[in-house]
């Protein structure tokens, strides 16, 4: 019979790979957070089209009109150019606009200061929000009533045409003022006729009946609601695009309410250029033209003041669009070549085919406010042209104006053109001596927090309250690393108050440990009993309070907005930092010191 043998757990002790995980992650979170303390420097980057010309010509180019330049990448057809101040930067760019090939794209940056070997495995500085690098923001208001009514006319027409086919004379289809719908019929027949297709076609609409053979057609607030989801969604996206085609790196673009826009261009000083196009909302369209005004027809105005009788479906819009290109043409006038995508192009053929010798109008809308405050549609003829031969896919519009009218309508028709207009009932500026001010500040009400914080621990706790501080010391590290690696982190100014706030919050932790620890001791444990006690006994209390402080912020980053979300996503993500280094980190640091030590009344 083999004796018992009694097994002995080891106290405060961690295994290898315990200690390996800790110190890659620290290694980790250091290399991501060195980037940010050399900063960035201001830059502007040109993609080339065709030739890349040498460093030298660019050089010369800026020198001579004395901007200061620190050095200049080339890589492929990009060329960086890094700047030593970043007061010139948008003079450098027009420079380098003017002395480019038209096709080049210029855009403003800022490029990390650290050097080549840190950047090269991947790790960048923390991206910077707009009220501490300085620049322009906008808010957008889309105008969702030329959407609904919008929707009238075309449910109008279709109702039109249906009576048509169905050969019911007398029906009068009128678009109210409140984009309802009412339709007369001249019969209890033909009402009934009408009113099944509005059901088959158009179950979004109500259809209700009002007096003798009347309908009246509302469209269902669910459907309001959905239009207004994909109106904006989709603008968002346009917004996005005329932001790329602008060369404006590092852009924030993101819905606001209901039905509104919010977009940050950092690094941006001079708005007039981003306004222009941001808050456009042209659009071309093309039209077959008839002799007079008929059934179906509308009169547009052209260049002249002349009107211009149209049918009124486009036959084609401007969402077909794919590229389009401002240029001279052979006769020396300005003209955009256009490209459609391949049901545009196969609407544009079919169309040609069938109208050649006929002639065909470009027009030209865009929206603005009147005095009122609401929005209205100009739209005028910029060309009409005679059909010489089948088109298809790519052909070129003339009447445009200038060269450079011409090239700012291709940038719009290449960005998209806006499914609702908007406009712009907000601009904000941020210089970026200010947004310099707000970094100085933030960060010396972060030093000075912290400082006090970590005076405190070590005179307070003592030996604990040294680990306490090398436990913080290294949960601003790893912090400041998550919020660089993360895709999409932006810190802001009140990400600075989610900082200093985290300091509080992480030496928290490590005080409910610390007083669990001197609990146990003034109970006569061992001091190795009483630090895997105290550690144990505060894992849930510290749990508790974090989670509950965690769904606060996730529920901030969700519902709030710019500023909101910036306090959010360093709170959120110092939660998570300071329970690593409050329980994981400073545990493996006493462990080393002082967790086999048994004495008792040992003073730490």
């Amino acid at each position: 019979m083999k004796p018992k043998t009694s097994r002995t757990t080891m106290l405060n002790h961690y295994p290898a790979w315990k200690y390996v995980v800790l110190i890659t992650t620290l290694i980790i979170m250091l290399f991501s957070a060195l980037p940010s303390w050399f900063g960035e420097n201001a830059a502007v980057l040109i993609s080339h089209k065709g030739t890349t010309p040498s460093a030298v010509v660019i050089q010369k180019a800026l020198s001579n009109k004395d901007i200061e330049i620190k050095r200049i990448d080339q890589a492929g057809n990009k060329t960086t150019v890094v700047l030593d101040n970043v007061a010139q930067q948008n003079a450098a760019k027009n420079i380098l606009e003017k002395s480019s090939n038209p096709d080049d794209t210029v855009a403003l940056a800022m490029v990390p200061a650290a050097p080549g070997w840190l950047l090269d495995m991947g790790f960048k500085p923390i991206k910077l929000g707009l009220d501490l690098r300085g620049g322009v923001q906008f808010l957008l208001d889309v105008d969702m009533d030329q959407v609904f009514h919008a929707h009238a006319n075309q449910a109008a027409d279709s109702v039109r045409d249906e009576a048509r086919e169905l050969r019911i004379r007398g029906v009068r289809v009128q678009v109210t003022a409140d984009d309802s719908l009412r339709i007369v019929t001249p019969s209890g027949k033909a009402d009934g006729d009408i009113r099944q297709y509005i059901r088959e076609q158009y179950p979004q609409w109500d259809v209700k009946g009002s007096g003798d053979n009347a309908l009246v057609m509302h469209l269902k607030d669910s459907e309001k609601q959905t239009l207004t989801n994909l109106t904006v969604q989709q603008n968002l996206q346009t917004m996005r695009s005329r932001i790329e085609e602008l060369g404006i790196t590092e852009a924030a673009v993101q819905r606001q309410g209901e039905h509104r826009i919010r977009i940050e261009l950092p690094g941006v000083q001079d708005p007039a250029s981003a306004k222009n196009v941001i808050g456009a909302t042209a659009s071309l369209a093309f039209y077959e033209v008839v002799s007079e005004a008929k059934p179906g027809s509308i009169a547009l105005p052209d260049s002249n003041g002349q009107s211009v009788y149209v049918n009124r479906k486009p036959v084609l819009s401007g969402e077909h669009i794919v590229d389009a290109r401002g240029s001279m043409g052979e006769m020396g006038m300005p003209e955009v070549n256009i490209s459609l995508d391949a049901t545009g192009g196969k609407t544009m053929s079919d169309f040609s085919a069938n109208a050649i010798g006929e002639p065909m109008a470009t027009a030209y809308s865009e929206y603005s406010r009147n005095a009122e405050g609401k929005t209205e549609q100009t739209t005028s003829i910029i060309s009409v042209a005679t059909i010489q031969s089948q088109l298809g896919n790519r052909f070129r519009i003339t009447g445009v104006g200038s060269l450079a009218d011409a090239q700012d309508l291709a940038l719009l028709l290449r960005a998209g053109s806006l499914t609702a207009p908007v406009t712009i009932v907000e601009e904000r500026t941020i210089g970026p001596s200010l947004g310099a001010e707000n970094i100085q500040n933030g960060f010396a009400a972060l030093a000075l927090g912290m400082g006090l914080t970590l005076l405190f621990m070590a005179v307070w706790y003592r030996k604990l309250g040294l680990v306490a501080n090398l436990a913080l010391v290294i949960n601003m590290v790893m912090l400041l690393g998550l919020i660089a690696l993360l895709p999409g982190a932006v810190l802001t100014l009140p990400g600075i108050a989610g900082l200093v706030l985290t300091i509080g919050m992480a030496v928290d932790t490590n005080v409910l440990i610390f007083e669990r620890i001197k609990e146990k001791m003034r109970e006569g444990r061992s001091l190795a009993q009483s630090i895997d006690l105290g550690f144990s006994s505060a894992f849930g209390t510290i749990l508790d309070s974090n989670i509950t402080t965690l769904i606060s912020a996730a529920t901030l980053y969700a519902i709030g907005n710019g500023p909101i979300q910036g306090f959010a996503l360093t709170l959120g993500l110092g939660l998570l930092t300071s329970m690593f280094t409050g329980i994981f980190a400073s545990r493996a640091v006493i462990n080393l010191c002082w967790g086999k030590d048994t004495r008792r009344g040992v003073r730490i």
